[in-house]
């Protein structure tokens, strides 16, 4: 099994599998044609209340910690997708966890956890 976590913007690879858009905003001013992903599923992405508490757009803002355990939250609403997404790895098949060209700390992004969450749905199996 195989899962992987980039920016959309980082060079596509033949490694890369099948890449998977899990943001919840699509990016601004990209053409179609230039889009490096297979799929976009927004609803993989953080909720826009958490992404704007997160961002310290509303309120005080939260931190990592806060922000992780409430998008594992709303990931229970996403347990089919999930369970697909570690369906297709367990068969074989590469997967590209997308996030957006800002996100630059892979460990602070919502990528990395819905990874985790893949990978616990496959030992869940």
């Amino acid at each position: 099994m195989v899962i992987k976590t980039k920016r959309w913007d980082e060079d596509r690879e033949p490694s890369d599998g099948f890449r998977l858009l899990i943001t919840r905003y699509r990016p601004r001013g990209l053409r179609k044609e230039d889009e490096t992903w297979d799929a976009w599923n927004p609803d993989l992405g953080p909720s826009r209340e958490l992404l704007a508490r997160f961002k310290g757009k509303v309120g005080e803002g939260i931190g990592w910690a806060t922000y992780r355990r409430l998008y594992v939250v709303e990931m229970q609403k996403q347990k089919a997708a999930i369970a697909e997404l570690a369906r297709r790895a367990t068969a074989g098949e590469t997967i590209t966890l997308l996030c957006a060209s800002s996100c630059l700390r892979e460990s602070r992004c919502h990528r990395s956890v819905l990874k985790e969450l893949i990978e616990k749905s496959v030992i869940a199996r």
